[in-house]
């Protein structure tokens, strides 16, 4: 819309990563470069973790394209994958015939799967396997990657694995069932926010790579407020600055003012992200890759007197993420106050404590479920069975940074030949709103093929 009011040939703030966006301020650059040097010459796993919205699904498509050619890249960006589809994804993308299902068949195709790895290492290639969204995957998953890093040759591994996840990637590392994965873990990567400085340098690269020229088109003033409201997280960044872009538009400006900035943030419903504090201070890259290559120029990490900042005590609506006008909460929800789901922060305690949270969540989305108008619509985000009740929790724990926290619900159903647990979002007045909504959804929601429905389906007969 405002293209051509400031001389640019595409839009300069869209959230899907594009390489050509990639800005390589912020450490990114040299992140990315030692990256490349540990796939290159290190064997173990590498781990990058960050708040969500700092850039590791853009860091790991760059890395795609950087990788030297004796590395061959396979990028994954569906986590909620069991064992056997995680194989059957690397047997497609290495062209290995396809086997049965049954688990005769899952352990020829793991055996053809080493095979073309022997001959991609024979034909002096390596894969280079790199996994998004790490955080999310189920532990059955996370240990047939771990399975996975043990192949290879009389001399070298087989497979190079990245995993790119939020910071409970971190905390499921520290599981004890998790111990022999992180003990295969080499090199730890941080992604940081970006510093303010930074935001301003970012917001002017982006508004260049899409094809403006002329003097700085944010001034201080915005800039300082987008960067404050943003935490400097850059798909925040990008929504903020996109809204307010069209705000100076709408004016008939050349130039985006404070006021445009706090125009955007009313928009988007976003409020400034504080700083975490009293965590201790850590170092963003391993300290061997630092003495491997200071040498050569890189600098690789910085110390921070906290690490990444923590998440609005609101998180940010969907809509705010993907960019798009905020959908209004539904004017008439059919459940009262006193019956809005229970928070999910979960205990950072045994495993045991962790069905309480969702229990309490199931009994209040039963309540609605029972007492909601059967011709008013929802969203479904996700449907596993129900012995997997630990990924349906992963699942909140992050939905929850990216949608309303009030209007997330659960349900299970009854048949006890194939029951179900699924995450259910909203309370709309028809499938036209609901739809607006679904449309509206973050990229990693959308993956799993979320579906409009009515409350009465619900509903047993």
């Amino acid at each position: 819309m405002y293209l051509e009011h400031f001389g640019l040939r595409e839009t300069p703030f869209r959230i899907t990563p594009h390489a050509d966006f990639f800005f390589g301020g912020a450490n990114r650059s040299a992140l990315l470069e030692a990256l490349v040097h540990a796939l290159s010459h290190e064997e173990g796993l590498i781990k990058i973790s960050g708040e969500v919205g700092t850039g590791k699904t853009m860091l790991a498509r760059v890395l795609t394209e950087r990788l030297p050619g004796h590395l061959r890249a396979i990028y994954l960006a569906d986590p909620l994958m069991n064992r056997g589809e995680l194989l059957a994804v690397l047997a497609d993308e290495l062209q290995c015939p396809r086997t049965d299902g049954t688990d005769a068949g899952a352990h020829r195709l793991l055996r053809t799967v080493q095979e073309a790895l022997v001959a991609e290492f024979a034909a002096g290639r390596q894969v280079a396997l790199l996994i998004d969204e790490a955080h999310a995957m189920p532990a059955e998953t996370l240990e047939q990657i771990r399975l996975l890093s043990n192949l290879e040759s009389e001399r070298h591994k087989l497979i190079k694995i990245v995993l790119f996840g939020q910071p409970e990637l971190d905390d499921l590392l520290a599981r004890p069932d998790m111990r022999q994965l992180k003990d295969r873990i080499t090199q730890h990567f941080r992604l940081d926010p970006m510093q303010p400085a930074e935001v301003v340098t970012y917001m002017d690269f982006r508004m260049r790579a899409a094809g403006y020229r002329g003097p700085p088109v944010f001034e201080a003033a915005a800039s300082a407020r987008i960067a404050r409201d943003a935490g400097g997280l850059t798909r925040r960044v990008n929504v903020l600055a996109d809204k307010a872009l069209l705000s100076a538009f709408a004016r008939g400006a050349h130039a985006v003012t404070a006021a445009d900035a706090a125009r955007a943030a009313a928009d988007t419903q976003m409020r400034a992200r504080r700083p975490a504090a009293g965590r201790p201070a850590r170092i963003t890259v391993g300290a061997l890759l630092v003495a491997l290559l200071l040498g050569a120029g890189f600098l690789l990490g910085r110390f921070s007197s906290a690490p990444a900042a923590a998440v609005d005590a609101a998180p940010a609506t969907a809509e705010a993420l993907a960019g798009t006008p905020a959908m209004q909460a539904p004017a008439d929800p059919a459940p009262a106050a006193a019956n809005a789901p229970p928070s999910l922060a979960m205990p950072a305690s045994a495993a045991d404590d962790d069905a309480d949270p969702l229990q309490r969540l199931l009994a209040t989305s039963r309540e609605w479920t029972r007492s909601a108008p059967g011709e008013r619509w929802f969203i479904q985000l996700m449907s596993v069975p129900a012995a997997q009740s630990d990924n349906v929790l992963t699942y909140l724990r992050r939905a929850r940074r990216s949608l309303d926290p009030q209007w997330l619900r659960t349900y299970r159903t009854d048949d006890p030949a194939d029951a179900q647990l699924a995450v259910i979002y909203g309370d709309f007045a028809d499938q036209r709103s609901a739809l607006q909504a679904l449309a509206a959804l973050p990229d990693w929601i959308t993956r799993s093929r979320p579906i409009a429905r009515q409350v009465r389906s619900l509903r047993q007969p």
